[in-house]
């Protein structure tokens, strides 16, 4: 596998520059906001149209009803998740393992294929803080206003403005945190219930536990989850190599910087294309410069390329100074789409998709336990026949009541003591105790293996389910 690491490079800037610096590198300080400048480009169209797609999704999927029934409902208090008509129980945990097996490795793969195309283009935290960014703008004015305004004294104008900006962001917040809540919680009744207050104390705190962290994520943490909160932001150089696509600044072709009339030849003043307007920085939501080189806090959002662009077009300059490129490309050395690492996060992420559709395939919308009773082995019941006793535990994994039909094989002419036909609601488990008797004189040795086999008819086909047992007697 290739072992080939992107090294170290020191990108602390030689010299103080206000454009580019505010008040220093602490974040956690107020006075040291990013005023993030919106921008229009393909990528920024691409990551709108990503975000809202994302969100949409989010905000329909709880409401969609299936067979008279919430579609998607993930009820921890009962044990059971409803998807589309299939009930999954704790039984079926390998299903979810798969699952996150499945997402691992596919982030793996984008990871090391495409760098942080996730973090910028469909992270939540990415969707929401644009969505926040988006108010902020349309309530209190572009970036620069914005600075303006924040570093001068409160008037009444901005204080209905800000007032304004944070009603929204609070209405943004508790939507996100009902709906959220409403993928655990039957969503139909849990909104009219939390704002007639007859919503249980937990419904209502878990809904206001998400509003906050959602106001306050998108709202005023914002770069700071993705930096210092983010693990992905961290142990992402693990997955990133010198052919992986990154947003790149080609210092041969920009450097040195520095402005200049649109009219005169920059290259006879010794400069490169780069016109040092600083939008790329004004762009950026974690507030880096894309200039200093790759850097941990990029999320590959694809904003400093499109504001690079539009400089580049207003100067009649070739396109892509900034753009989605490789650390070999911008070395001048061919980029390698096919490599081990590629390959091998691409197999492994195939092979466990593989193995969760067979799983989803092999499950069975009904289920059936025996439990022999081990307090006593057999008994010789009324009629003469060696009897054994067993409790049948029914599951029903269907969103609608069920009639199932019970049998024995491996023991010839048995007795069955109890119901042969039971109804089970949906959803439930029901409890069967029920006795096998046999003649002694009939048993060919003391312990038989038996199966107990469950059917029912559906309204396409018919289910079939098969248990094994023990049947245990005295030969006579």
């Amino acid at each position: 596998m290739n072992q080939e690491r992107i090294k170290i490079k020191d990108v602390t800037p030689k010299e103080y520059n206000p454009k580019t610096h505010k008040g220093g590198d602490d974040r956690f300080n107020p006075s040291n906001r990013i005023y993030v400048r919106a921008m229009k480009g393909v990528y920024q169209q691409l990551r709108q149209r990503m975000g809202w797609l994302m969100m949409g999704l989010f905000l329909i999927l709880p409401w969609i009803t299936y067979n008279g029934r919430q579609a998607i409902l993930l009820d921890i208090g009962r044990q059971q998740f409803n998807i589309f008509g299939t009930t999954f129980w704790p039984q079926d945990l390998m299903l979810l393992a798969s699952l996150l097996m499945v997402a691992a490795f596919a982030l793996f793969f984008v990871t090391t294929f495409l760098g942080r195309v996730w973090c910028g283009y469909m992270c939540p935290q990415t969707v929401w803080t644009f969505i926040y960014i988006w108010f902020e703008e349309k309530l209190e004015g572009p970036a620069n206003k914005r600075r303006t305004q924040d570093s001068k004294a409160l008037t009444s104008d901005l204080v209905v403005r800000k007032t304004l900006k944070h009603i929204a962001w609070l209405v943004v917040a508790l939507i996100s945190g009902l709906t959220f809540v409403g993928y655990f919680l039957p969503i139909r009744e849990l909104v009219p219930g939390f704002f007639t207050f007859s919503a249980s104390f937990l419904a209502v705190f878990w809904v206001l536990f998400f509003t906050f962290c959602t106001y306050g994520n998108a709202g005023w943490m914002r770069s700071i989850v993705c930096i210092h909160m983010c693990p992905y932001a961290r142990f992402q150089s693990a997955m990133f190599d010198k052919d992986t696509y990154i947003v790149g600044y080609d210092a041969a072709r920009g450097e040195k910087r520095g402005p200049r009339s649109r009219k005169t030849d920059h290259k006879a003043q010794g400069l490169g294309d780069c016109i040092d307007c600083n939008l790329c920085v004004q762009v950026c939501p974690t507030g880096i410069d894309i200039r200093d080189g790759l850097q941990y806090e990029c999320i590959n959002c694809g904003a400093c390329v499109d504001a690079c662009n539009q400089t580049m077009d207003k100067m009649g300059y070739p396109r892509d100074l900034i753009t989605y490129t490789t650390e070999h490309k911008l070395e001048g050395k061919k980029t390698h789409i096919m490599r081990p690492k590629l390959i091998g996060y691409g197999a492994v992420m195939l092979a466990m998709f593989g193995l969760m559709a067979y799983l989803v395939v092999s499950v069975q919308p009904m289920g059936l336990d025996v439990i022999r009773d081990r307090n006593q082995l057999f008994r010789i019941n009324n009629e003469g026949l060696v009897e054994n006793t067993y409790t049948l535990k029914i599951l029903n994994k269907t969103q609608q009541d069920a009639t199932y039909q019970l049998q024995v094989e491996g023991l010839d002419n048995a007795h069955w003591y109890g119901p042969q036909q039971v109804n089970v609601n949906a959803g439930e488990v029901f409890t069967l105790p029920i006795s096998l008797g046999v003649d002694p004189y009939e048993l060919e040795r003391p312990i038989v293996d038996i199966r107990f086999i469950m059917e029912h008819q559906g309204s396409e086909e018919t289910s079939r389910l098969v248990t094994d047992s023990r049947f245990i007697g005295e030969l006579r």
